[in-house]
């Protein structure tokens, strides 16, 4: 468990006792059930969203999260993060520079932003639809270590394991293989979560690539290409805006990457597969 969320008294999931069914076979045991909490993101003392997350790794996600809604521009710029508990939720006060604030104050948001959904909070087209500049030239990712990796987030996923309810992201550096994973009820705060963690022990975003147990929707580009990161791997389908915003901004976006097979939506060059010729 998070060492500050355990601090708090806040646990990632419950448990109780259940009624199991299976066909006409009932059974009456313990089930774990993932936590979700009111977060509140505060900025210089100004209020500034309400996001429900699992109540793990929040300075993380304070961090990942400023960065790619484009709060902040560099991690230096976050002078602090102090988690604090409340009666029904948590905050997350943080302090910026007041050149930072007054474009927060300038841009609005609404307080509430919902597990599920990654543009929560914006008050304009201009604020949902953000494009981020192009990402750089990036590595090239074998295919094979790439689905491998993905078969591997399964056993490191530990809340997913006992809750069965959560996303995940992964980090696999090409020269170490899998080096990061966090955990969310909401997919774009896993998201954020593991680039705030990945910016704090630097690493390279240009030498590795971001794995997802979600789709692969617009908002999961938007964040994954507003910080550099170049190839994005997902189990799970894209939508349609999501491979347009990945098509220019020079995202590899691949999607229904599960069982062996894989789908490459934009830039293939970035994938390397060895073919097996039949003599």
């Amino acid at each position: 468990m998070d060492n500050i969320a355990a601090e708090l008294g806040w646990s990632s999931y419950s448990q109780g006792m259940v009624d199991s069914w299976h066909g006409s076979n009932h059974a009456r045991k313990e089930d774990y059930v993932a936590e979700e909490v009111p977060i509140v993101l505060v900025y210089n003392n100004q209020p500034h969203v309400v996001m429900l997350t699992t109540p793990l790794d929040l300075e993380d996600f304070a961090l990942g999260f400023s960065l790619t809604e484009g709060i902040i521009r560099h991690r230096s710029e976050l002078h602090s993060v102090r988690v604090v508990q409340r009666a029904k939720g948590i905050e997350v006060r943080m302090r910026i520079p007041e050149q930072r604030f007054s474009c927060i104050l300038d841009k609005g948001r609404n307080m509430t932003g919902r597990t599920g959904c990654g543009l929560c909070g914006a008050t304009t087209l201009e604020q949902a639809i953000r494009q981020p500049p192009p990402v750089g030239r990036g590595p090239v990712v074998d295919a094979e270590q790439m689905m491998s990796a993905l078969g591997a987030m399964r056993d490191k996923q530990s809340l997913n394991q006992l809750t069965g309810s959560v996303h995940a992201t992964a980090w696999l550096a090409l020269d170490q293989g899998i080096t990061m994973i966090r955990e969310d009820i909401g997919r774009h705060n896993a998201l954020d979560k593991l680039i705030g963690a990945l910016t704090k022990s630097e690493a390279d975003f240009d030498r590795g690539c971001l794995l997802i147990t979600s789709r692969a929707s617009y908002e999961m580009v938007q964040k994954a290409a507003s910080v550099g990161i170049t190839v994005m791997a997902a189990i799970s389908a894209p939508t349609a805006l999501a491979i347009k915003l990945a098509r220019e901004c020079g995202l590899t976006l691949v999607g229904y990457a599960r069982n062996d097979n894989h789908v490459i939506y934009t830039h293939p060059h970035r994938i390397q597969h060895y073919q097996t010729i039949a003599s």
